[in-house]
């Protein structure tokens, strides 16, 4: 009897050992070895760059703003700045391929401001119009499910 008790207290910590032991398995055999070579990184991001300025010359200068034109050049130039990061074994976005990617914004879009909208409050008679309607239309929905659930006649 003794010898089942004591393998009985016994039993959770082996299970607990076994579980830690296949936990440092498999994050072990997930885990990259390789570091960060932001050299390596630093060295092929500018060609990145290159790249893109060349695409942005078939672009117009005035037409720079906007997006629509040059927005497969632009994933073009993020594609690129992501596999040269990832095959330097950095993670992409980090700070080196942001300050990168915030250089070539000033180079190229740093004329782009956008003008502020300043919003303003519609006349008050459309105003009053959309408030009122959905109160409205609140009022007689609630008006005819109380007056057919009244009528005992309709409900079957």
């Amino acid at each position: 009897m003794e010898a089942s008790g004591c393998r009985r207290r016994q039993l959770p910590v082996l299970l607990l050992w076994v579980n830690g032991l296949m936990i440092l398995g498999f994050a072990g055999a997930r885990q990259q070895t390789n570091l960060c070579d932001e050299s390596l990184m630093l060295e092929k991001l500018p060609a990145c760059g290159k790249s893109f300025e060349e695409m942005m010359k078939k672009v117009d200068t005035k037409r720079w703003c906007n997006l629509t034109e040059f927005i497969t050049y632009y994933d073009n130039f993020t594609q690129c700045t992501e596999r040269e990061a990832n095959n330097a074994s950095c993670f992409w976005p980090n700070p080196l391929t942001e300050g990168f990617i915030t250089g070539i914004h000033r180079q190229f879009f740093s004329n782009c401001t956008s003008e502020k909208v300043n919003w303003e409050d519609p006349p008050d008679e459309i105003l009053v119009t959309l408030i009122l309607i959905p109160v409205m239309l609140t009022c007689a929905m609630i008006t005819l499910v109380v007056w057919c659930s009244k009528r005992s006649d309709i409900l079957v």
